[in-house]
């Protein structure tokens, strides 16, 4: 008779139910799970994307105007234009001589030599969801059509293609979307997500007023009565049973999988965690910023920089917020153009003091532009065929005003650049070729973008 083998903490485990084996207090925004947060490098199918050249940045922030922002009553501004075009805001100089936008943005005014303008961006498309798609991914909505909303048909987002092609495995995400999911029910707006690449690329959801007194991100927070030490146990024993071969057979049960080394390493590392502490900047700071959301997102996202996040986009306003087809200029005076021009100028001269802005693109765009004549109710509608784009940082020539609109503001008068031109800005610029090879869903080889680099933005390429 064989004498039986004494019980062993590992035998314990494997009895225990699969959900018991792991819990150490991090959760999923939006009720997602790791998968969804976490970074993750190319499969092992597929190979890197080489790099096509020194990355002019490791960082890129994005500032959505989510609605679309009216470039004729900001950034390209047309006086002499008919009333009906004109509307009621007045331009004023700015720190470059030549160059004027709105009277309500004073600080961006004063700091024009900081950043450019792309004035002849363009596209064909006037519905919200198709254009934000376009515009964050460089790539059309494939099958789109008005209002198709997101699906895992889509091209992935730039933090994703980034995520894919560039392996990560120090626990920092590749993208952080904040401070508002892009959804009015029933309708979520697409070019969020990694699409056809697929939920564990997706960048992390942050959904919450940063302005808040207490606004904080519990997937980053050990539960209840677990502590570094207890965090280190559960870590060690883990550890433990993966390399123990009677149970590795069960590896969707008890490996210790890239998942939960991720886990661990972001909840026992306070550098992403204490990003998101934004008490820990002085008042002065908070308040250059602006205690608003906007400012307050701006602020944030200049601090995942910091804490090496390569992409973090601020959606400025809820869903449709810049979406004024009514009382424009009466919204944009009173309630929307004085935060945005202090949040904005406050990121750029913050990047530029630290250093920063070398080596981090800042981009603020909507996903169009808005119609040149005002409308019955005294707002603007949809326009794709024409409207601006900020870029700052990284390498881009400060003062510039790429491309130009016609005397309405209706159509480029120069060389029009679509989204897919600002994705291959973007994914160069990050050190990506834009012409990657990435797999759709039924696994077809497809180029990851189609544009060309906007290369005026880095010298003196055409106007």
């Amino acid at each position: 008779m064989m004498p039986r083998r004494k019980t062993t903490p590992v035998d314990q485990i494997r009895s225990a139910s699969r959900r018991h084996l792991l819990q150490v207090g991090y959760s999923g925004f939006m009720g997602l799970g790791l998968n969804s947060l976490r970074p993750r490098g190319a499969t092992a199918a597929e190979s890197p994307a080489p790099v096509v050249a020194a990355p002019r940045a490791k960082s890129l922030i994005i500032v959505f105007c989510t609605g679309a922002i009216s470039h004729h009553d900001t950034f390209d501004m047309k006086p002499n234009a008919p009333t009906e075009i004109r509307g009621d805001f007045n331009p004023v100089a700015t720190s470059v001589t030549g160059t004027q936008i709105c009277e309500h943005l004073p600080r961006l005014a004063a700091r024009a030599h900081k950043y450019a303008l792309v004035r002849s961006l363009s596209h064909q498309d006037n519905n919200h969801l198709m254009s934000t798609h376009h515009v964050l991914t460089g790539h059309l909505q494939p099958g789109a059509f008005f209002d198709k909303v997101a699906s895992r048909d889509d091209w992935p987002c730039y933090s994703a293609g980034c995520e894919y092609l560039q392996r990560r495995s120090d626990g920092i995400p590749s993208g952080v979307n904040l401070p508002t999911f892009l959804m009015s029910s029933p309708l979520t707006w697409p070019g969020q997500h990694a699409g056809f690449l697929g939920p564990k690329y997706d960048p992390w959801q942050i959904v919450g007023d940063p302005n808040s007194s207490d606004f904080r991100v519990d997937a980053l927070t050990l539960s209840q009565g677990i502590d570094a030490t207890r965090l280190n146990q559960r870590r060690g024993l883990l550890k433990a049973l993966d390399q123990q071969t009677d149970v590795s057979s069960d590896i969707g049960a008890y490996r210790m999988t890239e998942d939960q080394r991720l886990a661990f390493t972001m909840l026992s590392s306070g550098q992403l965690s204490q990003a998101f502490e934004l008490n820990r900047e002085a008042d002065t700071v908070r308040d250059r910023y602006g205690r608003h959301a906007f400012g307050q997102s701006l602020l944030l996202a200049r601090r995942l920089v910091q804490a090496g996040v390569p992409i973090v986009q601020a959606n400025m306003g809820p869903v449709q917020n810049w979406d004024h087809h009514q009382a424009i200029f009466t919204t944009l005076k009173g309630r929307m153009l004085t935060p945005l021009d202090q949040s904005v100028s406050a990121l750029l001269d913050d990047l530029d003091e630290s250093g920063l802005l070398d080596q981090t693109m800042v981009m603020l765009l909507g996903e169009f532009g808005r119609t040149p004549k005002i409308n019955k109710d005294s707002g603007r509608d949809h326009w794709g065929p024409c409207f601006t784009g900020m870029f700052a940082g990284a390498g881009v020539l400060g003062g510039k005003v790429v491309g130009l609109s016609d005397d309405i503001g209706a159509y480029p008068a120069s060389a029009a650049f679509s989204p897919d031109d600002i994705g291959a800005t973007v994914y160069t610029a990050l050190g990506i070729d834009p012409h990657a090879v990435v797999r759709d869903r039924i696994n077809r080889p497809v180029h990851l973008n189609q544009g060309k680099v906007i290369e005026a933005l880095y010298g003196d390429v055409g106007v």
